[in-house]
């Protein structure tokens, strides 16, 4: 199947079916009387972020939170509900607090996640090859080096953007090209080749069978976003209808314990902890414990991301590692590894790092969105032989998303792309 045949099918779906349900929502969103007669919307958005009440402890957050709520309100205090209205908000509180499936978004909706997210990289990127393009109306060495040099300004990787050249000049020599006309999707269609070759698509996470517990560890160093990563995925996880426990096992940076926290909090998910300071593995032995009497579905495990040098950080994750193995002899299920993706070389640094020590099976790329480098994630993929799992797009909910090669390298050249794919149609 061509690239055009694949955009089409699979990454742009129908744009106008998904515009008619935008449009339906939105008028829902617009009156929300006729869905909760006689309910304050104010106190009904309050109560779809309280955590459900067998998840709740007491901390210094959620009293902070408590006082909060209570200063909110404090102006409604002369408006009482009757006992009818006061059992049909209770109603609809149980209703919402219960885990619903998320609606599964559309084909087009996550296509246009993905062109938003990496708008960054290709106004920097690919307006340089379409200036290149626009100078050399033919193909010719002049034009591949000037072309080998974007490539590598984009933290595609040395010996990513080497292969891809290598690929480009067999491709233009055998169909005899000439002109500069659809070059973009010619490069389009080799760089997905690049990052699928001879790998099995490991996109999925390692889930187990239901009545099983899936363990998550997430590493990484400080700063790339990963306690917010494990919120989103948290929260994504809760969408499915699992049921999800935290372990704050980043035990050494001041504060990771109740920003851990307060994610629980807005996503309906307990989490395990200790004071600051005690031992990691400490934590994990708990939190497993607590989510095998739960029955919990997923544990995911934050970690320390600095210690004191290198080879402490090492040994405290070989210890954690240990501990987990130890309790569930296939945990744990999923390594995934916090890169931030505005970092760009060094990404790949810390991913090398990382893998010498830990088990690292998937990669999470954050603040994607961010960086006019978005390349590197083919340097990782190339190198490493990581696959990348998911990339954070933007700072909502829902702008973690399952990464997508074909949508990833529709990001980058979405502009040109969209103009020969319109050509190529007419």
């Amino acid at each position: 199947m061509s690239f055009f045949k694949r955009i089409k099918d699979k990454l742009m779906g129908n744009p106008a079916d998904e515009e008619k349900l935008e449009a339906v929502e939105h008028d829902l969103d617009s009156h929300p009387q006729e869905l909760e007669e006689g309910s304050e919307p104010a106190t009904t958005e309050t109560v779809v972020e309280e955590p459900s009440e067998q998840f709740e402890q007491s901390s210094p957050i959620e009293d902070t939170k408590e006082s909060e709520q209570s200063t909110d309100i404090e102006g409604t205090k002369d408006l009482e509900l009757s006992p009818i209205e006061e059992e049909e908000q209770l109603e609809v509180q149980v209703i919402e607090e219960q885990p619903t499936e998320e609606k599964k978004p559309s084909a087009w909706s996550i296509t246009q996640k993905f062109k938003a997210g990496l708008e960054k990289t290709r106004n920097s990127f690919t307006s340089k090859v379409n200036d290149l393009v626009a100078r050399y109306r033919k193909v010719d060495e002049d034009f591949f080096e000037e072309l080998e040099d974007l490539l590598l300004q984009a933290d595609i990787g040395f010996e990513t953007v080497m292969e891809l050249m290598d690929k480009l000049r067999f491709e233009v020599q055998r169909k005899n090209i000439k002109d500069t006309n659809g070059i973009q999707t010619l490069i389009s269609e080799k760089l997905v080749e690049i990052y699928e070759q001879g790998e099995e698509d490991l996109i999925e996470l390692n889930m187990q069978p239901d009545g099983e517990l899936t363990v998550i560890l997430f590493v990484g160093v400080n700063g790339v976003g990963k306690t917010t990563t494990i919120g989103k995925l948290a929260r994504r996880l809760k969408s499915q209808g699992k049921t999800v426990v935290l372990a704050a096992g980043d035990t050494f940076r001041a504060g990771a314990i109740d920003q851990l926290q307060v994610w629980g909090d807005r996503v309906g998910c307990e989490v395990i902890k200790q004071s600051e300071g005690s031992d990691p593995a400490a934590v994990m032995y708990d939190a497993i414990r607590a989510a095998k009497n739960r029955k919990a579905d997923v544990l995911i495990c934050d970690t320390a991301g600095r210690l004191q040098n290198k080879v402490n950080l090492m040994n405290e994750l070989e210890k954690v590692h240990r501990v987990i193995s130890r309790e569930i002899p296939s945990a744990p299920h999923e390594v995934l590894l916090a890169l931030d993706a505005t970092t760009g070389q060094n990404a790949l640094v810390q991913a090398q790092t990382f893998k010498e020590v830990t088990n690292v099976t998937g990669i999470v790329l954050t603040k994607l969105d961010g960086t006019a480098k978005g390349g590197i994630v083919l340097a990782i993929r190339n190198k490493l032989h990581i696959p990348v799992k998911f990339v954070g797009l933007g700072e909502k909910m829902d702008d973690l998303q399952p990464f997508d090669a074909e949508r990833y390298v529709y990001g980058l050249f979405a502009d040109g792309l969209d103009k020969e794919l319109q050509n190529n149609e007419e």
